[in-house]
């Protein structure tokens, strides 16, 4: 095992974008190494693949970071790789065999996601969505302005329908990796008692819900999710 600290790889999920990561890097500061992946969006066993390229292209030890959808991606891109040291799970799905992100948020009631959607054909098959501009504020991130919440609005990377429907294939990471898990008992995309009920199965190491936190945690309450980052990393020796 190397001695090497590990280097943070930051996964956005649907909606947001890899700079939607800004804040958490900017306090974790010069004393870690970070790289915030640019998630396609296009399909879990794609997504996941994309992943492991980048975490190839680091060379070392790795934390992997999700939120959202990027829960599903890093808990598929970290199986049987023994480069990935934990999993931080930020607003994320959690996912056992064979469970997809529309049936987790489903699973228990509050999601008011659906409703806000918007969604368009794309040339390759299929729809993909996006969160409608006029919903973006209350729905994805109601705790900061409404000039940040509608610079994110404009920025956000839609997600396709199959993607959200992919279930995951093999055992989940969480499962033989440490994990720590930090969520918004707000969250308007994924019920705070999924959430809980995530945690709980994967008998975190590390668990954290935040008063009135929203979805977009990583844009919201930086700080933090920076300090759950740093404690999973010292957690397992970096």
């Amino acid at each position: 095992m190397s001695d090497r600290q590990p280097t943070i790889v930051l996964v956005h999920g649907a909606f947001a974008e890899s700079a939607s990561w800004n804040g958490v890097i900017e306090r974790l500061g010069a004393a870690y190494n970070v790289v915030a992946a640019a998630n396609p969006l296009r399909s879990l066993a794609g997504d996941a693949a994309y992943v492991r390229d980048v975490m190839g292209g680091v060379g070392g030890p790795v934390v992997l970071v999700g939120h959202s959808y990027g829960g599903m991606v890093i808990t598929q891109a970290a199986s049987d790789d023994p480069t990935v040291r934990a999993l931080v799970y930020v607003n994320a799905f959690a996912p056992d065999t064979g469970e997809s992100a529309l049936a987790l948020s489903a699973k228990f009631p509050g999601s008011t996601l659906a409703e806000t959607l918007v969604q368009y054909p794309v040339s390759t098959g299929g729809n993909e969505v996006a969160i409608g501009q006029d919903a973006y504020h209350r729905q994805f991130v109601a705790d900061v302005s409404a000039d940040e919440a509608a610079l994110m609005a404009r920025t956000q990377r839609p997600i396709t329908e199959q993607a959200l429907g992919d279930g995951l294939s093999g055992d989940p990471a969480w499962r033989s990796l440490p994990s720590w898990f930090i969520f918004g008992d707000a969250d308007m995309n994924i019920p705070v008692a999924a959430h809980r009920f995530m945690a709980e199965r994967a008998n975190p190491r590390g668990q954290r819900e935040l008063p009135g936190g929203s979805h977009a945690m990583a844009a919201a309450r930086p700080s933090e999710v920076a300090e759950t980052i740093i404690e999973a990393v010292r957690g397992v020796g970096g």
